[in-house]
């Protein structure tokens, strides 16, 4: 009896630390094995960074039908993914219209949207329509805009600008500090500081 009651008296002495022991591997098991909660990820912006770059190309657009619509001309060309646009080194763009009707557009620089329907034109832009047939069959003569910038819409047939533009057609010349030009409409709309020359027709005396 002796002998038990001191094997009982240092089991007593030992059970504490022996029971914190199994407490501290217990938490340690559990942190170890706990799932571990992540950081939210931080959205970074879309970086304005080309995804692919053409040399001397091409790009040609056709409608449903297979008409052409328009081609697409550059030195070098460089997409950008986020904002789905491509920026043209020497860009030269020509584009027919449902009646046939022929434009050409050249610049320094171009940026045009995915499909090549808008075109920003930058540094000594320049953009002719040859001479056509109007909708209602009455004859148009060649008209040419010339500027720093110029915005052309080829689906819509429509040229603006927010700068000085030189506008011929035919044998008259205008000027003005913007311009409103639209195809279909046959209207255009001059602000600013607006000239125009004037030729006399054939069968008119001149003034």
């Amino acid at each position: 009896m002796a002998l038990l009651r001191g094997v009982l008296d240092r089991l007593s002495i030992y059970l504490p630390i022996l029971l914190m022991s199994l407490l501290a591997l217990g938490s340690y098991y559990l942190v170890r094995n706990a799932p571990s909660v992540q950081a939210p990820e931080v959205v970074r912006p879309p970086r304005h960074d080309a995804d692919y770059f053409m040399r001397d190309f091409a790009v040609r657009t056709f409608d449903e039908t297979g008409r052409l619509q328009r081609e697409i001309f550059g030195v070098e060309g460089r997409h950008y993914p986020d904002t789905d646009t491509l920026e043209i080194d020497k860009p030269r763009i020509r584009a027919i219209s449902e009646t046939g009707a022929i434009t050409v557009a050249t610049a320094e620089r171009g940026l045009s949207n995915g499909d090549g329907s808008e075109v920003q034109l930058i540094g000594n832009a320049v953009v002719t329509r040859e001479p056509t047939t109007g909708r209602s069959g009455q004859a148009l003569p060649r008209m040419q805009f010339r500027g720093e910038f110029l915005h052309a819409y080829t689906n819509i047939e429509r040229v603006r600008s927010d700068r000085p533009v030189i506008l011929t057609r035919g044998d008259d010349v205008f000027t003005g500090d913007a311009m409103d030009y639209d195809n279909l409409q046959q209207v255009m709309v001059l602000r600013g500081r607006v000239h125009g020359t004037l030729q006399p027709r054939q069968g008119a005396a001149a003034r």
